[in-house]
């Protein structure tokens, strides 16, 4: 009997806008030895019926409708279901290229001690326009480094694919963890090899819409506590995220992870995400954000953050003319960190760019 070689898994959720693009960039692979199974995770709004017309022209593709469960549970489904040696994660709204599949497959079967291996990103806005090239660590060691010391995910989850076994032996995606690519990764690492193909492979969409920005602190809270279980579990130790329905501040408190901590990471992930944001063009919910998150308190935020915040604010308003909260903005962060009265002026006259994301 012949195996599948692959399946591809995707997860949909209310994701029209860019779910064509993604569909096809999979549909149009030059390895074709593959299925294509995606669960739509209740979607209100056109995604059932994009997935439904490709289902009817493609026999690789298996649609699955269910009601709404998250992103943890759907991606175990489509898991599940995988009859293929390899599973290949996507998110319906990136771009793989033509020839990743067929990259990673030999890779891997030149590499039968490698259980998960992604590729870099290109970014792009949600235009397509290119952005930035993202680059994550090759090696096994480099890429564990950065999953349990650095707290850094260092897979895009449109590149990863892994070995079948790995997602058994792992236990899936756990449900109580909003970060649960993360978690996923660090569990397959106590087990399995590690690598990245030093290739861009997928053009990743950066957009206001993400997940990653729409729920930012409790993703962070989740990375906080899969850190911490990592570490339990490598000192032989219980996992004390086994059975827990949700992560909380105060659960994190009673782990030793001190609110204080919790806010200065929280803040520091903000941070990021809204440099990405203005670096995709996305300068009106970088704004809402930046306002946001200095509204919601920085008690126990390092000054030069909170300055950073402000002048990103300072930026953003003078590009749309509001030249006096722009001044008011930049006079907050020379308060803050009178260092910044040395940086040029003319960074008030150039519009945020991918610049120390």
């Amino acid at each position: 009997m012949t195996t599948l070689m692959i399946s591809v898994v995707m997860c949909v959720f209310n994701g029209e806008r860019f779910l064509a693009e993604a569909v096809e960039s999979i549909l149009d692979q030059d390895f074709q030895d593959f299925e294509f199974i995606i669960v739509d995770d209740g979607s209100t709004d056109g995604s059932a019926l994009i997935l439904d017309s490709y289902q009817r022209r493609d026999p690789r593709m298996r649609v699955y409708h269910e009601s709404h469960s998250g992103v943890a549970k759907s991606s175990n489904k489509g898991c599940e279901l995988a009859q293929g040696k390899y599973i290949a994660r996507m998110d319906a709204d990136d771009v793989a290229n033509r020839d990743r599949l067929t990259l990673q497959v030999e890779f891997m079967e030149a590499h039968p001690e490698v259980g998960v291996l992604g590729a870099w990103v290109e970014w792009i806005n949600a235009t397509g326009k290119s952005l930035y090239i993202s680059t994550n660590p090759a090696v096994d060691s480099e890429i564990k480094a950065d999953l349990l010391l650095r707290r850094r995910c260092a897979f895009w989850n449109s590149t990863v694919v892994f070995r079948r076994e790995v997602f058994a032996r792992s236990g899936g995606y756990r449900c109580s963890v909003i970060a649960e690519d993360y978690d996923f990764w660090l569990r397959a690492a106590e087990n399995f090899q590690l690598a990245n193909l030093e290739m861009v492979l997928v053009r990743y969409r950066i957009h206001s819409s993400q997940v990653s920005i729409q729920q930012r602190i409790h993703q962070t809270r989740a990375t906080l506590a899969a850190q911490f279980a990592a570490k339990r579990r490598k000192d032989g130790l219980p996992d004390p995220l086994d059975g827990l329905k949700e992560i909380t501040s105060e659960a994190l408190v009673a782990w030793g992870i001190t609110i204080a901590e919790q806010r200065s990471e929280i803040f520091s992930d903000y941070r990021k995400w809204i440099r990405i944001m203005c670096a995709a063009g996305e300068y009106s919910s970088a704004l809402k954000t930046a306002r946001e998150v200095l509204e919601a308190g920085v008690e126990d935020v390092e000054r030069w953050q909170v300055a950073d915040v402000y002048l990103t604010i300072a930026k953003l308003l003078w590009r749309e003319r509001q030249f006096l909260g722009s001044a008011t903005s930049a006079g907050h962060a020379v308060l803050l960190r009178p260092i910044a009265v040395g940086r040029p002026i003319k960074r008030l006259l150039v519009r945020p760019s991918r610049e120390n994301i």
